[in-house]
This record gives C-alpha cells, sequence and structure tokens, in this order.
C-alpha cells in the first residue's frame, strides 16, 4: 500500500458551471421536484397576494423549496434558511436566492389549508407518469411527537387537589389580611399572593372546562357504541331464541376521569400510549392510507384519538373526495385497531371489501394449524362473519399479510430516512397541515425512485 497520500490544496481555484442548471446531475431529486411544483396549479396561492410592498418570492420556489427540504430531513426555517445558503440542490431550486427563515415560517402558515389541494395534484401527475394506480390499499397509523412536553398538563384529578389547596389558602390570606396588626403579615405581600392564586384558580377552571367538555363528547359517543352492541346482542338473542351467555356490555360513566389531562403547551395534543408499550407520549395519531403497487400515500386524516377505531370513517371520506380519474379502491387491509362491526359496514357501504383483522394475531402459529385447509363455512349471513371467513381464506391471508410490507415502511421511511418524528406547528388545523407536507414530501421521494 501506498503511503502517499492525494494532496489536498484550499487555495486552489476552480471553475463552477456557469449556470446553476449544470450544479446537479440529471435524475437528481431536486430537479425532480422543481418540474412537479411546475406543473402544479397554485393560482389560489398566488391570488392570496394582493400586491404592495416588496415583491414576495414566488410561491412556487417556496412550494419547491419546503417540498424538497422535507423530504431530506430539513424541517425547521432556520435549517432551511441555512441550507440556502450551504447545500446545491436548495441553492438551485432558490435560484440562489436566499428567503430568510420567517418568510419562509410565514409561508408555511399561511398557505397550510391549500396543501391537501396540492396532494391531490401530485397524485393525479403521479397517475400520468403510470406509477399509481389504486385498487387495493392498507391503512395503518402511526403516533408522532407534538410540540409540547407531556410533564406541561394537568389532569383532572390534580386540577381538583390543587383547587382545594388554593383555595385554602386563599382564605388564610384573606384572614391574614384581616389582622391589620399581625406580625405575619410583614414578611410577605399578601396581595400579590392573593392575586397570583385567584390567577392560578381561573386557569384551573379553565382547564376543568375543557375536560369537562371532552369528558361529554366521550360518554356520548361511548354510549352510541353501548346502545349499538345492546341491540347487536337483542338481535342475537332472537334471531336464536335463548339469552347469549357471557357478560353484558357495561354501560359508559360520565364525566371526566382522574387522569384526562390538558396540555398548556399544545391544548390539542392528546397523550398517547407510544409504541412497543415504552410509556406515553404528547402526541397526534396521524394516518396513511397506501397504494398497495406503488406504496404512495392516498388519503392522510389526523386526529387527536390514542386508538385507530375511529379513522376509519375520516380515510373513507378522503378516499371518496378523490378524482374519478384515479379508478377505484377495492379492497383494503388493516389491523385490528380498526375492528368494528361499524367500521366493517362503513367499508361495504363504500364498496370496498374490508380485510380487517378481528383479534390479536399470534406471530408464529403452530404448523399444524399452519397446513390445515381452511373449514368449509356456509355462506355468512352478517358482513362481521363474512369478514371472518374472508381471512380464513388462503386468498384472504395473503392479502392481509401485504399489510405490513406496505404500510408499515411508509411509516418507517417518514421516521427513519426523512427523519421526521416530531411536528413543529401547534394545533389541530396546523398540524393537519404539517402532516399533508409530509405526506407531499415522502409521495415526490417515493416517485422520483420509482421512476428512476
Amino acid at each position: 500500500m501506498s503511503n502517499k497520500f492525494i494532496p489536498i490544496d484550499r487555495e486552489s481555484a476552480f471553475v463552477l458551471p456557469p449556470a446553476l442548471e449544470g450544479w446537479l446531475p440529471e435524475g437528481s431529486l431536486a430537479r425532480f421536484v422543481v418540474e412537479v411544483v411546475e406543473q402544479l396549479d397554485t393560482r389560489r396561492i398566488e391570488g392570496a397576494y394582493r400586491g404592495g410592498g416588496s415583491a414576495p418570492y414566488p410561491p412556487k420556489m417556496m412550494l419547491a423549496l419546503l417540498f424538497y427540504c422535507y423530504a431530506t430531513g430539513i424541517f425547521t426555517s432556520r435549517q432551511i434558511e441555512r441550507a440556502t445558503y450551504e447545500l446545491i440542490p436548495v441553492i438551485y431550486l432558490t435560484g440562489n436566492t436566499h428567503p430568510d427563515h420567517n418568510s419562509i415560517n410565514a409561508f408555511r402558515q399561511r398557505f397550510l389549508p391549500e396543501l391537501q389541494e396540492l396532494f391531490v395534484q401530485i397524485l393525479f401527475i403521479a397517475h400520468e407518469l403510470g406509477v399509481l394506480k389504486l385498487g387495493d390499499i392498507s391503512l395503518d397509523g402511526s403516533k408522532f411527537q407534538a410540540n409540547a412536553s407531556k410533564h406541561k398538563a394537568m389532569s383532572w384529578g390534580y386540577a381538583n387537589k390543587l383547587e382545594a389547596q388554593l383555595r385554602k389558602e386563599v382564605e388564610q390570606l384573606l384572614e391574614l389580611a384581616g389582622e391589620a396588626d399581625s406580625q405575619r403579615t410583614t414578611d410577605i405581600d399578601i396581595a400579590q399572593e392573593w392575586l397570583r392564586r385567584e390567577a392560578r384558580l381561573q386557569q384551573i377552571a379553565a382547564v376543568k372546562a375543557e375536560l369537562e367538555a371532552r369528558a361529554q363528547a366521550r360518554y356520548e359517543q361511548e354510549r352510541a357504541e353501548y346502545e349499538a352492541k345492546l341491540a347487536e346482542r337483542q338481535a342475537k338473542e332472537e334471531q336464536r331464541g335463548r339469552k347469549l351467555g357471557g357478560k353484558k356490555p357495561q354501560p359508559p360513566a360520565p364525566g371526566p376521569r382522574d387522569k384526562d389531562q390538558v396540555n398548556f403547551t399544545d391544548p390539542d395534543s392528546r397523550i398517547m400510549p407510544s409504541s412497543g408499550g415504552e410509556g406515553f407520549m404528547q402526541a397526534y395519531n396521524a394516518q396513511a392510507g397506501v397504494a398497495m403497487d406503488s406504496l404512495l400515500i392516498v388519503c392522510n386524516p389526523l386526529s387527536q384519538h390514542p386508538n385507530d377505531k375511529q379513522e376509519v370513517e375520516p380515510a373513507l371520506a378522503q378516499l371518496g373526495q378523490l378524482p374519478e380519474w384515479l379508478d377505484e379502491v377495492d379492497r383494503a387491509a388493516a389491523d385490528s385497531g380498526y375492528f368494528s362491526e361499524a367500521n366493517v359496514k362503513q367499508f361495504e357501504a363504500q364498496g370496498i371489501v374490508p380485510y380487517i383483522a378481528c383479534g390479536r394475531q399470534p406471530h408464529y402459529a403452530p404448523l399444524d394449524e399452519r397446513l390445515q385447509a381452511p373449514p368449509a363455512t356456509p355462506p355468512a349471513s352478517d358482513p362481521v362473519s363474512a369478514l371472518q371467513q374472508r381471512l380464513q381464506t388462503e386468498e384472504g391471508k395473503r392479502f392481509y399479510a401485504k399489510r405490513k410490507s406496505t404500510v408499515e415502511p411508509v411509516f418507517g421511511i417518514i421516521k427513519q430516512v426523512m427523519k421526521f418524528r416530531q411536528f413543529l406547528l401547534r394545533g389541530l388545523e396546523k398540524v393537519k397541515g404539517e402532516w399533508d407536507l409530509v405526506c407531499i414530501a415522502y409521495n415526490l421521494k417515493r416517485i422520483h425512485a420509482l421512476i428512476a
């Protein structure tokens, strides 16, 4: 092996291509993002500029900048601004202009509502390129950290405890204020202490009002589910002519629970169990419906719900709003977190054949069970029975097995490759817009890989 190294001369001059066009290789992601964004209809965004003041940056350039940076793991406005000086693909995107972080952040927050329309336009481009066909989809959700700490929150139980303590202290301060000659009043400012506690009591009252409103909404939903279970149980008893065994459904209890809490930093976020049973996180529940053939995201609702059972309706609503030229969804696979009789019926009402696990399945079933042929069963009398029979067939097992190799890698790419694990914005509507931005960035990255 030679002991001579390649000489490095940092003072040497070198010649760059005379135009930005020559700075990037053909087929680069930055070039592709620019080509796609130039095809988008951005008249709604451009029409929002009324004139006056200094000239703004072109909206298509700003969109391309955000899409590329999110696709490559650059999220904060200050990081994006720095990239306009340091990264050749970003310099190409911006035409060697340098939007400051305030301009970038203002543009991002101002036009979040328009991103869902651009999301659909990019699906159309993917369809025209021949890489997107609906047909079969898989649905899943993942928790993403909110821009808030779970420690900056107050629970119902603690709020009541602290309220009682503060009211007692207010009474004590009023007693001290009445003792004009008491030596104890010389060490503290009673008026300031009283005002501080009154302000805290007002904050606690607002927290309790919010928790009571959430509890009422939860109670109404659980009550509806309880009544549906009772009706289903009664129908089965009438059909069989006898009482069913087992425990009857228990009615929900109204009112807040001790562990219900409100976060002060982002009140719209919720405390949710983290993956793998490793505690809890302050988070949002982000969903993705993925076309199985292309691994492109075709619907992306986001909610505050800690589980996925309530996510079928918004996902189907988004799918129902997709243009007809995208064809139709024929089959959908989802894990047991989405299972309920109502959800099965919702899929079928949309003309989609559901493949939803009805319970947790063992990772390694016994060999004799795996080799055993599915038993012959009579035609199902209800949608849930039909689903259970469908999952027992060889075709049903093969189709459902594709779920984990289609939708789960999408979240893996977003979290590990794109490195997006936490929202920057706060508030449900803004976070929904940022999730649109993340999904657009992922889809552009995926389309670029498919046509490369």
